[in-house]
């Protein structure tokens, strides 16, 4: 410090001595170190703030809260000086008023058509019925109309057992035993396929791990041990092989595929990292969307294999000489989500680098507050290309010329901002533009490309489902395990997206497991109900 002062008192003077310049130069760069320090530690706390007490999203409102309100303070200063900046937005807009508020959907009570899996029963009036006099007036003829419904709700517990107590029968002489035979509309099996289905619901669709439903099955009298769940979902598991290889042959012939990974604990592959000290130690929870069309295939594999890998796999499946290479949508982490083995059109997702400025806002809200509300303004035309009425084409023709306009002034800011010495490219905005600017041409793909999408959002809600599952089951004890969850999940979750009832579902894969063997593509979500309905070879 006495150094720095007495640098400090021939600074004033004006008199500086050779070492000065060093000296002077250090402090410039220890200034700037501390400076990025200072920054990402703060977009990081914020970030940490904002997870724990909130906003839960990162839309344009809430992370520009401050701005906003800034902004607010400021056109309410200048009306009380009787300045205001737009009059006009004082006066009512008729427009607006005409305008009626879309009512959210799920928000409203349910009736009788939203329990399709709801048991119906028929109640027959005591005294009436088609053709009779009127009991008021006498005179006129009752006919038949719409009839009304009453929703009745009640609880049990999520595996029903029945205890059949057949009679006995024992000869007084030749002491031979004669039972009653079963009803005709018993199981077979103690454990039914439907008990596998629900245990698989639960467990893999939403996460409760197999001792959680021990305790409540035993809980309300009907003991299902954890170790038998697993034997069970096991079992099942080993008969669905061929239908879950036909929905990986199916996604392969997708248009649009999505990947991305998430982190996944497997205990034998954490023991050979100690044992066996392996190449690669992490384990990855791969998700991969398939959309074709309509249809939308979710599959999900664990294990050490990266999304890129994951998805070399997948598209080995597909038919090159028939079909052009697929749209693949994924983040920027290029070196493992895209496959080294098969050529795609990559696109890259929007909201990532979005993203980077969300987590810049809080040091640099002037500049970040451009990106999001052009980016807010882009997001705004996609929703409109969603109502289902624009082909892929005019969806393109749709984006180049309303978002075009938009990408092109940003990508201008973006490079005026990359050459402005007063923004450090080592920053968080900085770092924010560079990977904009890096990968611009992947994350526009959307106004080059028909049917190309923004984002990678699907995928990310998809991997939430594991994501979940982890959370409550913590980790898979080995390989097998892994791959029974993905199986399942991949299952579930693409009956999901179908709108089809998975309980539904899973049961008839498993009733019939048998027929599925042949002919595994008869079998698929959108088709299964057919096959049912025809005879068996």
């Amino acid at each position: 410090m006495s150094q720095l002062e007495e640098l400090h008192a021939r600074a004033q003077t004006g008199v500086l001595q050779e070492g000065d310049a060093l000296v002077i130069k250090g402090l410039i760069e220890c200034v700037k170190v501390l400076g990025q320090a200072v920054d990402e530690k703060a977009a990081t706390i914020k970030k940490l703030l904002r997870g724990i007490f909130g906003p839960s999203t990162e839309k344009k409102d809430n992370v520009l809260k401050d701005k906003k309100k800034q902004t607010d303070d400021e056109n309410d200063d200048s009306d009380a000086n009787g300045d205001s900046p737009n009059p006009a937005d004082d006066s009512p807009n008729p427009a607006d008023k005409s305008k009626k508020k879309k009512k959210r959907k799920g928000h409203g009570r349910n009736g009788a058509e939203d329990y399709p899996g709801a048991k119906r029963v028929g109640v027959e009036h005591p005294d009436l019925q088609n053709g009779s006099a009127c009991p008021k007036c006498l005179e006129g003829k009752l006919y038949t109309i719409k009839p009304g419904t009453e929703i009745r709700i009640t609880g049990t517990a999520p595996l029903q057992g029945t205890v059949y107590e057949r009679e006995k029968f024992r000869c007084s002489l030749c002491l031979e035993i004669f039972t009653a035979p079963m009803p005709e509309d018993a199981p077979v099996n103690k454990y039914d396929a439907s008990a596998a289905t629900m245990i698989a619901l639960l467990k893999y669709g939403r996460g409760m791990p197999f001792y959680r439903l021990e305790g409540l099955q035993g809980n309300l009298g009907i003991p299902l041990p954890a170790s038998t769940q697993w034997e069970q979902v096991n079992e099942q598991a080993q008969h669905l092989k061929p239908v879950f290889q036909e929905f990986i042959k199916q996604a392969a012939e997708g248009e649009v595929l999505h990947d991305d990974d998430t982190y996944v604990k497997i205990l034998s592959l954490i023991k050979e990292n100690k044992t066996e000290n392996p190449e690669r130690k992490g384990m990855f929870t791969t998700g991969i969307v398939s959309l074709n069309e309509e249809r939308t295939i979710i599959l999900f594999f664990s294990g050490r294999n990266y999304a890129g890998e994951n998805m070399d796999e997948v598209l080995e499946h597909r038919d090159a000489e028939e079909k052009p290479p697929p749209l693949q949508m994924c983040d920027g982490l290029i070196n493992r989500n895209v496959p080294k083995q098969f050529k795609t059109i990559l696109a890259l997702c929007l909201v990532h680098a979005r993203r980077n400025f969300v987590n810049a806002a809080p040091s640099f809200p002037e500049e970040c507050a451009v990106v999001l509300e052009i980016l807010a303004e882009v997001y705004k035309f996609d929703a409109d290309t969603k109502d289902g009425n624009m082909s892929p084409e005019e969806r393109l023709r749709y984006h180049q010329e309303n978002s075009g306009p938009l990408m092109e002034k940003l990508g201008v800011w973006l490079e005026e901002r990359s050459q402005d010495e007063k923004i450090e490219e080592n920053s968080n905005l900085g770092k924010a533009i560079v990977y904009m600017l890096k990968h611009w041409k992947e994350l526009t793909a959307f106004l080059r490309i028909p049917n190309a999408p923004l984002d990678n959002n699907i995928c990310e809600r998809a991997l939430k489902k594991a994501i979940l599952h982890r959370k409550n089951a913590l980790f898979f004890k080995n390989a097998n395990g892994a791959f029974v969850g993905d199986l399942y999940m991949s299952l579930i979750y693409t009956c999901e997206s179908a709108g089809v009832n998975s309980f539904e579902y899973l049961t008839a894969l498993m009733e019939h497991h048998e027929r599925i063997q042949d002919a595994p593509a008869e079998w698929m979500p959108w088709n299964f109900k057919e096959t049912l309905s025809k005879p068996a070879a």
